[in-house]
């Protein structure tokens, strides 16, 4: 299973740029959008029904904000959206689909903004927290891929010297991911399978994407503790920035889903 996630900076403008063209040739089966912009009934036939994929949205309340989307290669089982929480749900952050033993869900954690303080997205990431350890006492498997708009360790941003004050690489977010990846027990899928620096998914202007520096790893597939071993590949495909302002984290796992 190849599973992408890709934060873009609105799905009509991304696909309208090619982005499903970009797909196509990526051979996924399962991709995870986040940030489309726009509701479902707002996009165009040819962004709400891509060839060779089932897509499914969830919606923010508020327009031209947020929301998130997946899109499978075969129709899931089940769809799942919003983690039953108001700041989530309103604001259109998450969507799961259901196979029958893995379930592959997009998140998108928020950023500081018009609609969230520094507290908001620390409170957020407590709750999807408790959202990881009840998955636990399921009997199935789970990929959660989206952007956390924050970062793990040293390795993950340029200049972490400069940034231990930056929201994004605070104390506090740097131990909630300490927790998510040891006592919690799920694993930063991406790692491994590569292991090298420089691995950057977000920088602040296009030149410093196009020199790869300043930049951060902010877009994540975490997995399932048993789901480790069938990492075979990951990526990071700087060609997506033509979508929006984060690359594409690729990751490929070597199980058959029936």
């Amino acid at each position: 299973m190849r599973v992408i996630t890709l934060q873009v900076n609105g799905l009509q403008q991304a696909v309208d740029n090619g982005l499903y063209t970009w797909l196509a040739s990526a051979d996924a089966d399962v991709v995870a959008i986040q940030n489309l912009r726009a509701k479902e009934y707002q996009l165009t036939d040819d962004v709400v029904y891509p060839d060779g994929f089932n897509a499914y949205f969830f919606d923010a309340e508020e327009d031209d904000y947020s929301g998130v989307a997946i899109l499978t290669r075969d129709i899931p089982k089940a769809i799942m959206t919003g983690l039953a929480f108001e700041q989530c749900d309103r604001q259109g952050r998450y969507i799961q689909a259901d196979f029958q033993h893995v379930s592959v869900g997009s998140i998108l954690f928020p950023a500081q903004d018009a609609f969230n303080t520094l507290e908001d997205k620390l409170a957020f990431q407590t709750r999807f927290m408790e959202y990881l350890q009840k998955n636990q006492r399921k009997r199935r498997e789970f990929i959660l891929c989206g952007n956390f708009e924050a970062t793990h360790k040293t390795v993950d941003l340029s200049d972490w010297r400069s940034n231990q004050e930056t929201p994004g690489f605070l104390p506090e977010e740097r131990a909630w991911f300490d927790r998510m990846f040891g006592p919690v027990g799920y694993v930063d899928a991406f790692r491994e399978a590569n292991f090298g620096e420089n691995q950057f998914t977000w920088w602040p202007d296009e030149e410093s994407a196009r020199r790869n520096i300043n930049g951060w790893r902010k877009d994540f597939q975490i997995c399932s503790p048993s789901l480790r071993h069938y990492v075979v590949e990951a990526r990071i495909e700087t060609s997506s920035l033509l979508f929006g302002d984060h690359a594409a984290v690729m990751v490929e796992y070597e199980f058959d889903e029936d």
